[in-house]
């Protein structure tokens, strides 16, 4: 059986369940500030050289956030349904971001478009409340990964991302996964198999 998709309130009231309490009210003003976006596998979300506006709510699908680093392409983030996307930097710096983000799957996302998100925030707790934590929650992920990649083993790199995050292992391709991690396709096919062998 499909799945229906969800209307803008049902993302109203899971991004409330995740980050803050509502009103009705609250709900309502939280509901006209989401717009619906849908991608087609492959398709860009936010090229190099854009100014990031919105922050992302993946309500179904998979995206990836990458970046060019002499010729290669460096995977920042992947993110699955529940995961919030956006490019920080030039989200506030109101500046081109030097990051991208691309669909790897048919996706479904909620933009919350910044400059709206902030004037209900002013006259809203609630929604400070959740603007602050989504905040809180794209710097801790981004702590993490730096601290995957600096200060981890290859294969304690891979076990921290299965118990962090499950189901970007199980659906994101392998070869990005290998990216974000920073390791070669073949370490992470070699790490992949000791693990399942523990």
């Amino acid at each position: 059986m499909k799945e229906l998709p969800h209307s803008t309130r049902d993302i109203a009231r899971e991004l409330a369940r995740k980050y803050s309490t509502m009103t009705h009210g609250e709900l309502d003003i939280l509901e006209s500030v989401l717009v619906p976006m849908k991608f087609a596998k492959g398709e860009m979300i936010l090229r190099e050289g854009e100014v990031c506006r919105n922050i992302l709510y993946v309500d179904r699908g998979l995206v990836r956030q990458f970046y060019f680093k002499k010729g290669r392409q460096l995977t920042e983030h992947i993110g699955v349904d529940g995961s919030i996307i956006m490019c920080i930097e030039s989200l506030f710096r109101e500046e081109p971001t030097k990051l991208q983000v691309e669909a790897l799957d048919t996706t479904m996302i909620y933009a919350l478009p910044k400059q709206r998100l902030e004037e209900v925030a002013l006259h809203n707790v609630n929604i400070q409340i959740l603007y602050r934590k989504i905040l809180e929650e794209s710097l801790i992920l981004s702590q993490v990964h730096a601290d995957l990649v600096r200060f981890e083993t290859a294969q304690d790199r891979y076990k921290r991302m299965c118990k962090l995050m499950p189901k970007v292992v199980q659906r994101a391709p392998l070869v990005y996964i290998a990216n974000y991690l920073q390791m070669t396709p073949e370490t992470l096919s070699r790490v992949r198999s000791a693990t399942l062998l523990e």
